[in-house]
């Protein structure tokens, strides 16, 4: 296909023009490598390369500045501030820096339009005292501090240039200013050089008198890619500037202006693709890509043409695997590697200023990918150690000598990852810049062909290396936070470079890469508002109406800048497929983009429309079966050994897939730290302290006397479970403190209603506490022994009839110890699985003659301790009966030796229920 730079060669080669002797310059160094590689094609002997640079290299080398980082700028810039400011009026650097970068953003537009400084400053020092005038004088110490930043504006930029130029460094506005004045030396001094511009459209006021003055002594020539039907439309954006540039530039008086071409309205296949979210562009590109693969095997000339940058990650993974030639000029942003997650939990962990360390925040950071490998020492997991301890423990915060003691083998990396000494600022830079260099090792050792971690750590390297030289030059960063906020701006601007054949196979960029470059197949993603184009953004100090007057660019420049980009990209292209995102989300883009309802109207091609949604299949949850192999069958033969419980019945009986996990594979439920204290922790607590009170009065009555007694023990007898059960959590403080005192409430409230029930004239003797039962079932259909196991919490006499209780922590309500249909016993866990469990305990202590009829069971619930004993009731109509007898206990026995016999029946799968 004929493309722009091609254009522009055989035009220079048709005039005999020697391209050795040329300086070629245009707007991005990518195109320079295009360029390079098109000359090696139309010469056909050998030729010394021309020079080939970017614009703003060229402009660079006019200052004589060499162009200094954004955060040095802004060093520089407090430097300069302190040095104007009164000491008692000083800002802390954080403060400052929050609106020092968009001054600097305006002292970048004001150089790079040669807009007289003084004019503009002292313009708008006077607009804001008119905004804050005020009849009351004097004016309060706020409005003064106001107006007195506005007065100073001039000084700030004076002092701050002299300051740059002193060094011979600058930001890109100041080289401009600069370049314009060395302008005319250059000329003198190079005036047999020929300059050869290309494909530029907007222009700073910089540039254009830079490029006039070289015109203007026949120095240069400059070649402009734009479509006749976009310079001749004054009201089309693609032409705003080249429309100007021609009007306005005398030099186009007297000379041709090269070139408007006609390639755009020459037929197009041009279709325009809605679909949902990111992540669907991203997969829709992969799929397009795979199905253009298979016409045009090298992709050469296909472009895939990211608006949001953000798709980068997404798109990379969901390329076809047939794509094995790729160029990605996008580098990868270094906030989405692995590292600097690492990174960012350390600063996280002494932002908080602590002694001690959070136990989510220190398993974070010792269980990182690049971290873990580092503590594993003499074949020991250091920090598998420290996370079991942790939950053993109930470890919910750390101190570093409770971590050094846990991981004996690997101090120093503790010491790096969590130890701040005194200047904790340059410690903190200090140990950043020793772990990178213990993890390289590591990875020397270990994993010696990772070179893309090596690389992760040379660019991490560089940026703590950045910071640490901008702290000892200017010692600026006071506190962490300082440092966290400049550390999270060095890493937003950084990228991972990609290395490839720029010339070669797939192209995948931004829109601003694309400048100059020509492609015959373009996909562009993300053609949304607030994307293509950005729209309005005000990040300026300087007011819309007074950029007007200056001439500085607004948003409707910056729109018209990405028009042209956009429209250039479809200029040449053959194939054009325009994607979208549906779902509109004010964060990442609004509706679709106006450049698309502009080629609607326009009418030069016909566009096809279409909405694309993600494939999505039908998905049916299928309930998990695992079929009862002959190993199952013997490892429930063990179980039965052993003894089946109330808990694990009932287990099965909630969902049998449980029951397998647990009791088949002896999988347990994954621990965690109690952060607060769990309700099952609670319910031990209370279970265990009132086991401790009434084991004195097994075999006894209990009395008013020896009840009142017992609640002097509550205090100490709670807190000794409470250190034994929840560990090294704190009870002292918080939500936990408040459950210490619950259980210490629940407790009292058991003995004075057991109080009152005495003082009322009733008998209440102990007969046992958690008294551990087991027996053994006969059944029939089952040709191995048969175990009921279970720890039943108390049993007494209330007035002469034997009492089985259960206690319960949570609520429970008399209906649900009450039973009608007793098939419903084993089958609905939610309403049954109380009276199941104690009536198990009943058919249990029956079984081997430890208690006799008339015989009561049920449940006390602390949550509802006024309704007292809670008894199991058969419900026939209106009639309830509470008194367990022989027939109770046959009916029980019925559904108990069916559950079980569906339990160990082979026949019968282990079937998940549904939820």
């Amino acid at each position: 296909m004929t493309t722009f730079i091609l254009d522009v060669l055989k035009d220079l080669q048709n005039r005999n023009k020697d391209l050795s002797t040329l300086i070629f310059i245009l707007p991005s160094k990518r195109a320079g490598i295009f360029l390079k590689h098109q000359i090696a094609q139309i010469v056909n002997h050998t030729i010394l390369s021309p020079k080939i640079i970017s614009i703003e290299e060229f402009v660079e080398d006019l200052s004589q500045l060499k162009k200094t980082s954004n955060t040095e700028l802004l060093f520089v810039f407090y430097k300069v501030y302190l040095e104007l400011t009164k000491k008692e009026e000083q800002e802390s650097f954080d403060s400052f820096s929050k609106w020092a970068q968009i001054l600097l953003q305006d002292f970048n537009e004001i150089d790079r339009y040669l807009i007289p400084q003084e004019k503009i400053f002292n313009y708008l020092s006077a607009i804001q005292d008119l905004k804050h005038w005020s009849l009351e004088e004097p004016k309060s110490d706020f409005i003064k501090k106001y107006l007195s930043f506005w007065n100073k504006l001039n000084q700030y930029y004076t002092k701050f240039a002299e300051e740059l130029l002193q060094n011979k460094t600058g930001y890109q506005g100041l080289i401009y200013r600069e370049a314009v004045e060395n302008i005319e030396s250059y000329i003198q001094t190079a005036s047999e050089k020929q300059h050869i511009f290309l494909g530029f459209n907007a222009l700073n006021k910089a540039e254009e008198n830079i490029i006039q003055e070289l015109l203007q002594n026949e120095m240069a020539e400059i070649f402009w890619d734009i479509d006749q039907k976009f310079f001749d439309n004054k009201y089309h954006d693609a032409g705003l500037f080249t429309r100007q540039h021609h009007k306005n530039w005398k030099y186009f008086t007297t000379h041709p202006f090269n070139w408007k071409t006609n390639y755009y309205t020459q037929p197009k296949n041009i279709e325009v693709v809605g679909i949902p979210k990111n992540i669907g562009q991203a997969k829709y590109i992969g799929t397009l890509l795979k199905s253009l693969k298979e016409k045009d095997q090298t992709l050469q000339q296909t472009a895939v043409v990211l608006a949001d940058e953000n798709l980068l990650t997404p798109t990379l993974n969901a390329l076809p695997e047939s794509i094995d030639a790729l160029n990605i000029t996008m580098g990868f942003p270094l906030q989405s590697i692995p590292l600097a997650s690492l990174f960012e939990q350390i600063f996280q962990v002494h932002k908080k200023a602590s002694n001690t360390f959070y136990y989510k925040d220190v398993i974070a950071i010792i269980s990182h990918q690049f971290i873990r490998s580092l503590l594993n020492t003499n074949n020991v997991d250091v920090a598998s150690k420290i996370t079991e301890t942790i939950l053993t423990n109930n470890l919910v915060y750390l101190t570093v000598d409770r971590l050094k003691e846990l991981s004996t083998t690997a101090t120093k990396i503790i010491d790096l990852l969590f130890v701040i000494k005194e200047n904790s600022v340059e410690n903190i830079l200090k140990n950043c810049a020793d772990l990178i260099l213990c993890i390289k090792e590591d990875l020397d050792v270990n994993k010696p062909l990772n070179k893309l971690s090596l690389e992760y750590l040379f660019r991490f390297n560089e940026l703590f290396n950045e910071l640490s030289s901008l702290n000892d030059r200017y010692s600026y960063i006071k506190d962490i936070n300082t440092l966290h906020g400049l550390y999270k701006e060095l890493l937003s601007a950084a990228t991972l470079d990609f290395q490839g054949e720029p010339l070669q196979g797939l192209q995948v960029m931004g829109m601003l890469e694309s400048r100059v470059l020509d492609f015959e197949t373009v996909i562009i993603a993300s053609v949304n508002e607030g994307v293509l184009p950005s729209g309005k953004t005000n990040n300026s100090f300087i007011p819309f109406d007074v950029k007007i007057e200056n001439q500085l660019p607004t948003y409707k420049e910056k729109d018209a800048v990405y028009t042209y980009h956009f429209y250039r990209l479809l200029q040449r292209a053959k194939n054009v497929y325009i994607l979208y995102n549906t779902e509109v989300d004010v964060l990442t883009g609004g509706e679709k983009s106006r450049f698309i309802t502009q080629l609607e109207l326009e009418g030069d091609h016909e566009i096809k429309h279409r909405i694309v949604t993600p494939k999505v299949e039908a998905c049916f949850t299928k309930l998990l079966e695992i079929e009862k192999t002959e190993a199952i069958q013997n490892k429930l033969k063990t179980v039965a050994e052993r003894g089946f419980s109330p808990s694990s019945i009932t287990n099965y009986i909630r969902n049998p897939i449980d029951f397998y996990y647990q009791k088949i594979l002896g999988i347990k439920e994954q621990e965690d730290v109690e952060e607060s204290v769990a309700f099952n922790t609670l319910g031990t607590v209370v279970h265990n302290t009132l086991e401790d009170l009434y084991t004195t009065f097994i075999g006894s009555y209990l009395t008013v006397e020896n009840l009142e007694k017992q609640k002097s023990k509550i205090n100490e007898r709670v807190t000794y479970h409470f250190e034994n059960e929840y560990k090294e959590g704190d009870i002292h403080t918080g939500k936990n403190l408040i459950i210490f005192e619950i259980a210490k409430r629940y407790v009292l409230n058991f003995l004075n209603l057991e109080i009152e029930d005495v003082k009322q004239g009733n008998e209440i003797k102990i007969i046992s506490l958690e008294a551990n039962n087991r027996t053994s079932i006969t059944i029939p259909e089952l040709d191995f022994t048969i175990n009921l196991t279970g720890k039943v919490d108390r049993v007494d006499t209330y007035n002469g009839i034997t009492r089985i209780i259960d206690y319960k922590t949570g609520k429970v309500l008399s209906n649900e110890v009450e039973i009608s249909n007793w098939e419903d016993l084993t089958t609905d866990y939610k309403k049954y699985s109380k009276s199941f469990q104690v009536l198990m305990y009943a058919y249990m202590m029956m079984q081997q003659n430890k208690v006799q009829f008339p015989l009561e069971a049920g449940i006390i619930s602390f949550k509802n301790l006024s309704n007292g004993f809670l008894k199991f009731a058969v419900k026939e109509g209106r009639n309830k009966a509470q008194l367990i007898t022989e027939e109770t206990m046959q009916h029980f026995e019925i559904e108990l030796k069916k559950i079980i016999l569906e339990i160990c029946n082979p026949k019968i799968n282990f079937v998940e229920k549904e939820v």
